[in-house]
């Protein structure tokens, strides 16, 4: 006798066995591009934190995508080759806070979408159109507002209320930081501060600043953000207290180092938020369509052991204003 099967029920059958279009979809692994300038041993906290936020998100590593990390070990001439690696890799998206990361991929690439984990002047460095309308395959978060130069040098004078020299160190070779650097000397001059203009393009320009630094008689050190200075702080810091010099550093992770204080925004905050833009971006939203952010909150952290180190007495008005005082 032959087996009769209703047409109704192999239809049923079918359309419950055919994989939908939405559970395909669902399958789809995302590939990730990461780049830092340090290594993990110097950055592997912001990758953790990008991670966590994409984890919130909905995403695992392994399961809808996989990220692909480049390290550039401090070595920022080896960035332009990491990002290519990874534009044959043909990722969906790439990420870096690094700002000749961003700009390597500028040059390379106008179709991968590029997530800046808070860089310095997006739009002087040509990176974007504008912070509201960026245009381009390039969005993401800055790092920096406006007055915060001011702001730092204000709260190192009231911890050295004598103070006269400042060592700045910068790179002038990194797009923003010309800029940065005359807002630093016009906030300086409103104090009656006298910067002392410390150059480094490499770090062998670094170490050779450093360890002729006491021949500029300076009374303490300022650092403008750098991705060079950013990979080498601990030679800062370590430097700063050898020759008993108080620092105002433009993040935590210099006085989590030894460095006597920071102001300015939480990296691993800006590398959290940065997976947002991705979630987006993987959805669907084009990067021209997601304004740039900038940093709304700030962090000021004080390292007592540094100051008493340096003999340093850090007043009870600046302690109060801390958001965290290592002990």
């Amino acid at each position: 006798m032959t087996n009769f099967v209703p047409c109704w029920l192999l239809a049923t059958v079918l359309l419950s066995t055919a994989p939908s279009a939405e559970g395909q979809q669902a399958k789809k692994v995302s590939r990730i591009g990461y780049v830092g300038a340090g290594s993990p041993a110097t950055a592997g906290h912001h990758a953790q934190a990008f991670v966590q936020g994409l984890r919130e998100l909905g995403y695992v590593e392994g399961q809808n995508i996989m990220i692909e990390y480049r390290w550039a070990e401090g070595k920022l001439e080896r960035l332009p080759a990491l990002v290519a690696d990874l534009i044959r890799l043909k990722v969906d998206v790439i990420v870096s806070s690094a700002t000749p990361a961003i700009r390597s991929a500028k040059e390379q690439t106008t179709t991968v979408p590029v997530v800046m984990a808070g860089v310095t002047d997006p739009v002087g460095s040509g990176f974007v159109t504008s912070l509201a309308r960026p245009g381009g395959n390039i969005t993401g978060l800055t790092h920096i507002s406006q007055d915060l130069s001011g702001k730092r040098l204000e709260l190192l004078k009231e911890v050295v209320p004598r103070l006269l020299r400042v060592a700045v160190f910068w790179n002038p070779n990194q797009p923003g930081q010309i800029p940065a650097y005359k807002e630093a000397q016009v906030a300086a001059q409103a104090l009656t501060l006298t910067l002392i203009s410390m150059e480094a393009r490499n770090r062998e320009d670094l170490e050779n600043l450093l360890s002729g630094m006491a021949k500029e008689r300076p009374q303490s050190i300022f650092e403008l953000a750098d991705p060079l200075l950013f990979a080498n702080r601990e030679l800062i810091t370590a430097s700063a207290a050898k020759n008993r010099l108080p620092a105002m550093y433009t993040f935590r992770e210099y006085v989590d180092a030894g460095g006597l204080m920071s102001y300015g925004t939480s990296f691993p905050a800006l590398f959290h938020r940065a997976a947002a833009y991705v979630d987006k971006i993987l959805k669907g939203t084009k990067p021209a369509e997601l304004p740039v952010e900038q940093p709304k909150k700030f962090e000021f952290v004080i390292n007592l052991k540094t100051a008493k180190q340096i003999g340093v007495t850090i007043p009870q008005s600046v302690l109060y204003r801390a958001d965290k005082v290592i002990k």
